[in-house]
Parts: structure tokens; C-alpha cells; sequence
């Protein structure tokens, strides 16, 4: 949509003081947006105050964020196994999830100050529906406890964002549930073609285990692989196919060009 080849680079792996044209990627595998001991990665805030650096050391120039779009990607690692959403009290669940909301407005504002001119916030999608969450009843149907914290994670983001100018909430709720948890017969055309909405392609054979994984011995595969990954929205117990981001994409692209190409 922008023109781009492919994602810009990671910061991680490029030399200091320098940025590519397409831009930059400060996103860490399995980080969070709150800070968390136990994963020794950059939480939201500090991939923001790298950025911030490369803006204030001229690594990126002053004009660049006025020409750019920020996306703060957000899947919800702060809720994974934290027992947070489904188990602990409604309470306890609304004061969790509203740290981690006023903490991405946090950030977005900061990133607003730097002089980006347009940033897009994604909402949590359907976790719920995830084969790691569908799993214990077959893969039928989708966790709604699971669902309604993403929900209220929704509701919460919508409200401290509301005020903000240049901020795009992308709706991959909506995305993702029009392809797998939609009612019988209201499926989008998208949804019809994948056989398989709530299973993954790509599964252990261990319910503790995860796709990719080997026994001792490197022949050893302790995981299957489906023959035709177009037909599975799920790629892993967490992952779309790349099929199944297209479809998401196809719903999204129409909204996101208009919010990119406005003056």
C-alpha cells in the first residue's frame, strides 16, 4: 500500500546510526506493552524512546516522521498466560486492561510529539478463536471469555483514543470474526474459503507443545503440517496463514488507504 517492496529493516539488526528510507521496524518478538521481567525484551515505551533517539540524535531527520506512518502493533502478549483475561475478577480485569490501553495512548502520544503525522493503532483481535484457545473443544467453537476481554480491551482503546487526531483505530476484531466466529450462514465471502477457521495448519502432537518443534533427534517432528495451508485461516495455535492475512487485509486496505492518503 505504500509502495514498499517489502517491511523496512529491523533496528536490531542495522548498523547504528543509520535508517533506511522505507523507514524502520522497532517491534521485538514477544514483547508487551506493560514491562515485564519475564521476557528480557523492549516493551512498547522503549521501542518508542529508540525511535525518539534516532529523531533526536538526526539518525532520522525532522522531516521524515512528517511523511510517515506509525503502527503500533499490539497481539496481545500482555494477556497471553498471565491468567488475566477469563479467570481473574471483572474488576481485576478492567484495572489490568486499562494500564495497558492508557499505555499505548502513552505512547502514541509520544510518538504524535516526534512529529509522525499519522499512526495507526490495531485492536486486539478475536483471541478467543485462536487454536490455542479452540483446541480443548475440538477446534468447534471459540473461548467467549477469551473473546469478551478482547472486547473490553476494544472498548478501552477506543476511549482513550477517541480525542486524538491523525490516530487510526484498525479493526482487526471485526476482520478476524466476519472469517471465524461469525453466525451460521452470515459469513462473509471471505470466510468461504477456508475449510478449517479454528484449527491450525501447523500442529503439535503434544498439547503443550508448538509447531516446529523436534524430538533428540533432528528427524524427529514432533508436529504435522496440513497439504494446503490456503485452506486454514490459522497457521499455528496462534499465527494466521498468509492466506489468512490476506483476507484480513482485503477487509481492511479500503479504510487504511483513506486514513494514509488524507490531507
Amino acid at each position: 500500500m505504500l509502495g514498499l517492496e517489502g517491511a523496512p529493516p529491523v533496528h536490531a539488526l542495522t548498523t547504528k546510526k543509520t535508517c533506511d528510507p522505507s523507514g524502520m521496524t522497532f517491534a521485538t518478538g514477544g514483547a508487551g506493552v506493560l514491562y515485564s521481567t519475564s521476557h528480557e525484551v523492549p516493551a512498547l515505551a522503549k521501542q518508542v524512546d529508540t525511535f525518539r533517539k534516532m529523531v533526536k540524535d538526526g539518525t532520522i531527520t525532522e522531516k521524515q516522521p512528517s511523511h510517515s506512518v506509525a503502527l503500533v502493533a499490539f497481539s496481545g502478549n500482555d494477556y497471553a498466560g498471565t491468567g488475566v483475561i477469563g479467570l481473574s475478577s471483572p474488576n481485576d480485569i478492567n484495572a489490568y486492561i486499562g494500564k495497558v490501553t492508557k499505555e499505548i495512548a502513552a505512547n502514541v502520544d509520544q510518538l504524535l510529539k516526534l512529529g509522525v503525522t499519522k499512526v495507526l493503532v490495531n485492536n486486539l483481535h478475536p483471541i478467543g478463536c485462536t487454536p490455542s484457545h479452540t483446541r480443548t473443544n475440538n477446534y468447534t467453537t471459540c473461548d467467549i471469555f477469551e473473546n469478551l476481554g478482547a472486547s473490553i480491551h476494544n472498548d478501552n482503546l477506543k476511549q482513550v483514543m477517541t480525542s486524538k487526531k491523525n490516530v487510526y483505530i484498525v479493526d482487526v476484531y471485526t476482520a478476524f470474526t466476519n472469517i471465524v466466529d461469525h453466525a451460521a450462514g452470515k459469513g462473509s465471502e471471505l470466510s468461504k474459503q477456508f475449510k478449517h477457521k479454528l484449527s491450525p495448519c501447523c500442529e503439535s502432537l503434544d498439547s503443550d507443545g508448538y509447531c516446529g518443534q523436534q524430538g533428540e533427534s533432528s528427524a524427529e517432528l514432533l508436529y504435522t503440517v496440513c497439504d494446503n495451508s490456503n485452506r486454514f485461516f490459522y497457521w499455528d495455535d496462534m499465527h494466521p496463514t498468509h492466506a489468512g492475512w490476506e483476507a484480513v487485509m482485503k477487509q481492511l486496505e479500503k479504510p487504511l488507504r483513506e486514513f494514509v492518503n488524507q490531507a
